[in-house]
């Protein structure tokens, strides 16, 4: 069933809310865990579920996710019709960008008939999780399901920022309601409702089929959650399938996680800082992929008037140096630099960003290639903060790629460079 199966990524989502992360950068291309991208996740779960022609449609900002694509996951031949392709808007079916997630796959319709599959696995390129879509697939067949749609639950209290269904015994859904007021509890666990990820298989004739309908209704939105499914569940047979559970051959953890804001992205990076952390980048059957630049190896050092850094749970990218410096309970990317007396604390910075002397950050997130003075102290004022920088609602400060304090503008320094995204 896996080579008549093709896969779309939507990865051309806005992420307003990661904003100023995704000021330069679309959504699923936000580093992620010192290491990664965000769409390196979903790309992983591809490969090692042994899918192997992907379609990535992209939008908005996708310079930087399609460079990191060619750079880091040019690794399928398409000699043999394996690929992982970027997919722009192209206006084939009018004048119109993707306007909706249902609308961004008719306009690509074409590529899903010529490809000869006969079911397409459609996928989000913003979330966090390991996930064997094989098994999901497996599923599909096995229920004899015209569309299946991956779910867990949730607890009651954020239900309404998810689609949430009803289903009978046999897990075939009765009910979806797309993020409602009042969402509706499992029968055996009241304090849950059962969400849907946004994960969906659909046979190739019924979602050719619908997706020309849906364009005619002028009311629609073009949403599967709001509308393709709704109108569905009434006349095909449509699944649920259960994240997480002893199927396929990822561990099951159930760990699942929308990194739409700056506070659940903040969260989601320092659940890896757990002692047992609740997802597991160091399952060996299921490495995650990335780009890997060439730097040397991360190096702790003595600063020059001879403090010694000190280290205590944290991550360090390749290239990295915390010279004389103290790194608490932070994730730190590649090419970062630490200097003398310098403390990170609670913290995420990412590539190239270098730590005065005598700096202090504390639950702050720095994106690229920001230089923090000497002496500079960050996240112990939030008001004070909220002039300068974006203070999340929990208190999270980020700094902006690039970001110049004046007083350590130089000439010159304000040149970014095009391709560092």
């Amino acid at each position: 069933m896996l080579d008549k199966t093709i896969t779309i990524i939507l990865a051309g989502g806005v992420g307003s809310r990661l904003h100023p992360l995704t000021a330069d950068r679309a959504k699923p291309a936000v580093p992620f865990g010192g290491n990664y991208r965000i769409i390196d996740f979903t790309l992983t779960n591809c490969l090692h579920s042994g899918l192997r022609r992907v379609l990535v449609l992209t939008q908005y900002k996708s310079h930087s996710l399609q460079k990191h694509l060619r750079d880091g996951w040019s690794i399928f031949n398409p000699e043999i019709s394996e690929y992982i392709t970027p997919v722009p808007p192209q206006m084939r079916t009018g004048e119109s960008w993707y306007s909706g997630t249902a609308d961004a796959i008719r306009q690509n319709l074409y590529l899903l008939e010529r490809s000869n599959a006969n079911t397409v696995l459609i996928l989000s390129g913003d979330h966090i999780y390991r996930m064997d879509y094989a098994a999901m697939l497996q599923f599909h067949r096995d229920q004899g399901a015209e569309l299946t749609i991956a779910c867990m639950p949730v607890p009651l209290a954020s239900a309404s920022s998810f689609g949430i269904m009803s289903v009978d015994d046999a897990y075939r859904i009765r009910e979806f309601h797309e993020k409602p007021k009042n969402p509706k509890p499992m029968p055996d666990e009241p304090l849950h409702a059962l969400a849907s990820m946004g994960i969906y298989i659909f046979n190739m004739d019924l979602i050719s089929r619908e997706l020309q309908a849906d364009s005619d209704f002028a009311a629609s939105s073009h949403d599967f959650g709001k509308d393709i499914i709704p109108r569905l569940i009434e006349t095909h047979c449509v699944c649920a399938y259960r994240f997480g559970g002893k199927t396929g051959r990822v561990t099951p953890d159930q760990y699942w996680r929308d990194v739409g804001t700056i506070d659940s992205y903040y969260a989601a990076n320092m659940d890896l800082l757990a002692q047992v952390p609740p997802l597991n980048l160091y399952q060996s059957d299921w490495p995650i992929r990335t780009y890997h630049g060439q730097n040397p190896p991360a190096r702790m050092a003595p600063g020059a008037l001879g403090h010694e850094g000190q280290l205590l749970n944290s991550l360090l990218g390749s290239g990295t140096v915390v010279s004389g410096g103290t790194v608490r309970h932070s994730i730190l990317f590649s090419q970062v630099q630490v200097d003398e007396t310098a403390v990170v604390e609670d913290s995420i910075l990412f590539d190239g960003v270098h730590v005065g002397t005598g700096a202090q950050l504390k639950r702050c997130i720095v994106d690229k290639n920001v230089q923090i003075p000497p002496g500079e102290r960050i996240g112990f004022d939030a008001t004070a903060d909220a002039v300068r920088f974006t203070v999340s609602e929990s208190g999270i400060t980020v700094i902006p790629k690039d970001y110049h304090f004046p007083t350590s503008a130089k000439p010159g320094e304000d040149v970014k460079e095009l391709f560092d995204l």
